[in-house]
């Protein structure tokens, strides 16, 4: 604690009235107290890991204060300030710590990593920057809805290194939402010192590239943060867009506890310890007889009373009983899915087509639907399937977006948190490897962590036979079924696609909705010209006979289809998967066991593809009634070329028959 009678931080108390110069006291007091127990009982081995943000409280509580109770605050490691100003109860805070239920992630998740709606607090994962784009969301729900909410998003300096923060940044910026991107530049990330981060002088001269206002604020003074921010915020209510803010401070304690201080050099510690927020303002009401020290000892005795008497409730709390069938059922939200019939009149339509119609109508249903991708909005997607959209739905709902699409995932998430849908276009399935990160580690494990949906559909255009490379060409659904909390679609037809589409934009779950090149312009079929839904989950049974079972998916469908029709004198099973997760495993066992014989066929190159997982489920659940080796065919595992005759060299389609025929004569 500081002995000086004098603060070393200069405060302008400007118009503010006493009683909220005590509350910036209090509740910056109040998580240094409870992060100081809490340093006590990671020592006694009752918590596992700590972030510390003691010396950081001022920004956490002045952003807090500045933002009004609905407005969406997403905090990092060190802002437990957010938490305690938003006057969550202590208890729930502890739980968490410990991986109790009373917790936000029913144990799954860790420390500051969950959210929570009933605090419009929408936590951080351990990959940092993609909390960034998702405030974007939220923020454009806002502007949608035209609610005059401000959104405040969290970083540190070293995440400001991440493409995330350049792409949100710039998406805030093309887009003017109303989002405060908060950079807290506390000195080190981890133990990378901030000249082995950046070259600009600081942090918001980045802001003037991305044509938003910016400011640097003394972190460690909460008057100077508290007016600023809310008039920041208030200026942004009235005219929506973006700004920059970086908030000079100093970590002082290490990255986690375990990680120490030892990088940091003792007379630059010693500085920093110098202009401590809680201190110095503590020092300042004091001088100024605004707070007395007898006022001072009874609030700490209240703050420690609260603690102690809700870190006894957390601790009498009992520990989560592991439920293997709860972890199972609350990988996706519940999604009761009920039929729309399709009406009997049809037309004929291209895949295409029936997949730009689907969206249409859905669009049409859903008030709350936006649609976002590269190209989309006038020009229609480069595939034509987004065509007129705009001059139907509007620019609002129908986005095109910059070259960006991690970005845009974490935006679509943040729509859904603001209780939206989006639909995001993939401009190519391979793509899909610049929004990994979000699509897996966010939008896949937000509903089991801290129950929050992601209604957010990608849609994945895909697949070779168009002499398009290496890059545009891919087969990469097995990415994807592979990460729980994904649901991976892949229709072969237009009846499927147009039906599978609407209950993929119905469930709030997110969907990777994968629709062959290929197919687009080359596959027909009538098309009830209503909207319809199908159910995901259950395999179409194209041919049905006695001797093999066929099992393929998109592309596949078409070459087993050819193979089969001029081949009569096969009597096949062919069952067309369309949905990979979930899988109807139902369908494909009740084959196997009638024929005793199993080909599964996928365009993807074989080694770790969803043929492989197939043929393992079939082995062990059907191997009594097994009369030969499930045989798997595949393309090349190889990249997949460009030229067609090297192209049709890779692709499985070629040697399908050859296998197929192998089996039969085992």
């Amino acid at each position: 604690m500081l002995t000086s009678t004098k603060s070393l931080i200069t405060y302008d108390k400007k118009n503010l009235d006493d009683k909220t110069l005590l509350s910036l006291y209090k509740n910056m007091l109040k998580p240094r107290m409870i992060e100081e127990k809490m340093l006590i009982l990671l020592r006694q081995g009752k918590i596992s890991k700590w972030f510390s943000g003691i010396g950081q409280e001022a920004i956490s509580v002045g952003v807090t204060m500045a933002m009004k109770t609905e407005e969406y605050m997403l905090p990092m490691h060190r802002n437990l300030g957010v938490f305690t100003t938003r006057n969550i109860p202590l208890y729930r805070l502890f739980s968490q710590w410990q991986g109790k239920a009373n917790g936000f992630t029913k144990g799954r998740d860790r420390s500051f990593h969950f959210g929570t709606q009933e605090f419009n607090i929408v936590g951080m994962i351990s990959h940092l920057g993609p909390q960034l784009g998702v405030a974007d969301g939220i923020a454009l729900a806002s502007l949608l809805k035209n609610k005059d909410c401000v959104t405040a998003v969290f970083t540190g300096e070293g995440g400001t290194s991440e493409g995330d923060f350049h792409e949100a940044l710039n998406v805030a910026s093309v887009w003017q939402l109303p989002v405060l991107f908060c950079v807290e530049n506390n000195g080190y990330g981890l133990s990378t010192p901030t000249n082995e981060q950046y070259r600009c002088k600081d942090i918001a001269d980045r802001g003037k590239g991305y044509g938003m206002e910016s400011f640097v604020l003394d972190g460690n003074n909460i008057i100077e943060v508290y007016t600023k921010m809310e008039k920041l915020a208030a200026s942004i209510r009235k005219r929506p867009r973006p700004i920059l803010v970086e908030f000079k401070t100093f970590r002082m304690r290490g990255h986690e506890e375990a990680s120490g201080t030892k990088y940091v050099p003792k007379n630059l510690m010693d500085e920093w310890a110098k202009k401590d927020p809680v201190d110095n303002f503590r020092t300042y009401l004091l001088a100024q007889r605004i707070l007395t020290e007898k006022q001072d000892e009874t609030l700490k005795e209240t703050i420690t009373s609260e603690i102690n008497e809700h870190l006894k409730k957390a601790f009498d709390e009992e520990p989560i009983v592991p439920n293997i069938e709860t972890e199972l059922d609350d990988i996706y939200k519940t999604f009761d899915y009920k039929e729309t019939k399709p009406s009997s009149k049809t037309e004929e339509l291209r895949l295409i087509d029936a997949i730009s119609l689907g969206l249409k109508q859905s669009m049409e249903k859903h008030d709350d639907l936006v649609i976002m991708g590269q190209d989309i909005a006038e020009y229609g997607g480069v595939f034509k399937i987004t065509e007129g959209f705009v001059k139907q739905f509007g620019k609002a709902r129908v986005r095109n977006t910059p070259i960006c699409e991690s970005a845009i995932v974490e935006t679509a998430m943040g729509l859904s948190i603001a209780g939206m849908k989006a639909v995001m276009e993939m401009q190519f399935a391979d793509f899909a490897t610049s929004g990994f990160n979000p699509i897996v580690n966010y939008l896949a494990k937000s509903h089991y962590r801290w129950n929050q949906q992601a209604d957010v559909v990608v849609r994945m255009p895909c697949g070779g036979g168009v002499a398009a490379g290496p890059f545009h060409s891919q087969t990469n659904e097995a990415w994807f079924t592979k990460t729980p909390g994904l649901k991976v679609i892949y229709p072969a037809f237009p009846f499927d696609a147009k039906g599978l589409l609407a209950t993929a934009i119905e469930d709030p779950n997110p969907v990777l909705f994968f629709e062959h090149k290929a197919l687009y312009r080359s596959v027909r079929q009538d098309v009830p010209v209503d909207y319809y839904t199908l159910p995901f989950g259950k395999a179409s049974v194209l041919k049905e006979g006695k001797d093999v079972t066929v099992i393929t998916y998109g592309a596949g469908v078409h070459w087993a289809l050819e193979i089969l029709d001029s081949n009569s004198d096969i009597n096949a099973d062919l069952i067309d998967l369309r949905s990979l997760q979930p899988l109807d495993t139902d369908a494909i066992f009740a084959s196997v066991k009638k024929t005793g014989k199993a080909i599964v066929l996928q365009e993807d190159s074989l080694f770790g593809g969803i043929a492989s997982d197939i043929s393992s489920l079939i082995m062990e659940n059907c191997f009594e009634q097994l009369d030969a080796p499930v045989k798997r065919v595949a393309s090349m595992d190889t990249p997949i070329p460009f030229i067609n005759q090297l192209e049709e060299q890779y692709m499985a389609k070629g040697r399908f028959e050859v296998a197929l025929k192998e089996l039969l004569a085992y």
